[in-house]
């Protein structure tokens, strides 16, 4: 893969990729892969899809809310207007996008990549101190967000003074008033296939985030992969679903395929399954994307609401149980689409579709990709013998000026920290994790950053994070403490610990059960033994 001249201005995101001795594997050998030299994603997107004719089709509705693409594509202009006329953005800063999914986030979304700018889009649970590790890894300078979310940004620019530039939307709002003002037309970036279009981050399992880089070409990738092959878009589809525009599961499903086949997105404007029901019922929704939680709670609200529209759903973000599949298929009609995707890959690269689906396998190589199980020397195992995933294809691992590169891409292959087997079909079947990651409820959680916001409270000694079983969740975070002495037990209660977890972390990833114990498992040289805990 030969590096094209950049369209960056600033060469931040490409001076600090990878050494290129530690790149992955990129294949574009799939048809439909074959992107240009110069390639802006977010105008091959969104004004494509206007000059494909869709520009009087719904593009997103969100509430009370709807904008076609060609509304969507004024809006995204006018915004990228003010980020570099106002701002003063220039192609290749960095971005912080911190919102709940809507309209705003999808168009300054849009905006960041028609101006040739570097998105990082939050979480927007994320706390301050979280916030802050972001923006000082991205060395971002620039923000756009959801008033409702400034206080968070605001402080945190005061740790990283960089972040000098912040505005927020809403009605009434500075940028609100600007953004009338702003031309309706943009000149898009110049950005090379392989100049870097975003910033997805990652806790992995140490706390300390990691910032995987993708270019435009991968982002587009995705739609023409999982999007095109294993999804088969139809014409009256609407994509509706949970997952954040921060979680690249979320960005794929809500704004990049939809936009690359002409279909409209409905997003619930509130967080929870009352909400998405609502969002389902009220735009006859068709294809849904969660996680299994998700599945079982639309389970158990099935006879509350009209969700008869439903015809497709995916899930991922963690491993969907073939009880699950099964149950929700017996209550639905609809058959599952499994997948895993990461991070680092930017989505779904092991998928099945319609009659090839095999409840509790994950499926097989979404075209375009290789998949393989290896073993600790990084050899092809046996099929049936249970190793590490290895995958290969049109995107890949990319971190951002970390050590730990070296440790996820080896001979070419991005090794992604799960465990499988696969059957001689070609299937490939979830094992578990092979690192301290707690999945639930499709969050990634890492353990050491549990125990950190634990070891801040002031009665905690000793403690150990792990993630365990639960019908409902799939998995929890699970905390063993062990207080200080002289600490009264009967005051240090588990709620009192769980309100102080949520209060310096995200409140997602607090331990949904706490066990108070006298000691830690651990090796004579004074290494926790957590396999015993589990």
């Amino acid at each position: 893969m030969t590096m094209q001249p950049s369209g960056h201005l600033d060469p931040f995101t490409r001076d600090h990729l990878p050494p290129r001795a530690q790149w992955p594997d990129f294949r574009f050998d799939l048809d439909g892969l074959d992107y240009p030299d110069r390639l802006n994603c977010g105008a091959e997107l969104l004004d494509g899809a206007v000059a494909n004719g869709w520009g009087d089709r719904p593009a997103i509705h969100c509430g009370h809310r709807s904008l076609s693409y060609a509304d969507l594509l004024e809006l995204a202009n006018r915004i990228a207007n003010y980020l570099t006329r106002v701002m003063g953005v220039e192609p290749g800063n960095r971005v912080l996008l911190h919102g709940p999914n809507g309209i705003e986030l999808m168009a300054a979304w849009y905006a960041v990549m028609k101006a040739g700018a570097v998105a990082v889009t939050t979480m927007p649970m994320l706390r301050t101190g979280e916030l802050v590790k972001v923006i000082s890894k991205g060395q971002v300078a620039f923000s756009l967000c959801d008033p409702s979310l400034l206080e968070p940004v605001v402080e945190a620019a005061k740790t990283v003074p960089l972040l000098a530039s912040i505005a927020s939307w809403g009605p009434g709002s500075a940028f609100e008033t600007a953004l009338r003002d702003m031309p309706t037309s943009f000149e898009n970036a110049d950005t090379a296939r392989d100049d870097v279009a975003l910033l997805a981050f990652t806790s992995g399992t140490t706390g300390q985030p990691k910032a995987c880089a993708h270019f435009h070409s991968s982002v587009l990738a995705m739609a023409d992969t999982f999007g095109r092959h294993v999804l088969s878009p139809e014409p009256d589809e609407i994509y509706t679903g949970t997952p954040p525009f921060a979680f690249t599961f979320g960005l794929g499903a809500f704004v990049v395929f939809p936009a690359r086949a002409g279909l409209a997105v409905a997003l619930p404007e509130r967080p929870g399954f009352d909400a998405l029901c609502e969002t389902i019922e009220r735009y006859r929704a068709t294809t849904l994307f969660t996680a299994p939680m998700g599945y079982r709670a639309l389970m158990a609200g099935w006879a509350d609401h009209d969700l008869g529209s439903l015809r497709k759903g995916i899930s991922a973000g963690e491993h969907l149980p073939k009880a699950v599949s099964e149950a929700f298929h017996a209550c639905s009609g609809i058959r599952l689409i499994d997948g895993i995707g990461a991070t680092e890959l930017i989505h779904i690269f092991i998928s099945e579709s319609g009659p090839d689906i095999q409840p509790g396998s994950t499926g097989r190589a979404v075209p375009g990709y290789e998949a393989c199980v290896i073993d600790e020397a990084g050899q092809v195992v046996t099929d049936g013998e249970v190793g590490r995933l290895a995958v290969r294809g049109p995107t890949g691992c990319l971190y951002l000026d970390d050590e730990r590169q070296a440790g996820y891409v080896i001979n070419g292959w991005n090794v992604t920290g799960d465990l499988y087997r696969r059957d001689a079909a070609g299937r490939f079947w979830y094992f578990s994790r092979s690192d301290d990651l707690i999945v639930s409820s499709g969050y990634n959680i890492a353990a050491p950053e549990v125990e950190q916001a634990l070891l801040t409270h002031e009665a905690v000694d000793e403690c150990a994070v792990i993630g365990a079983p639960d019908e409902t969740r799939g998995t929890i975070v699970k905390a063993f403490v062990v207080l200080k002495p002289g600490r009264d037990p009967q005051a240090v209660t588990e709620q009192l610990l769980q309100d102080h977890v949520k209060s310096e972390i995200a409140p997602y990833k607090y331990p949904r059960s706490i066990v108070f114990v006298d000691s830690l498992p651990k090796t004579q040289t004074g290494k926790l033994q957590r396999y015993k805990l589990k």
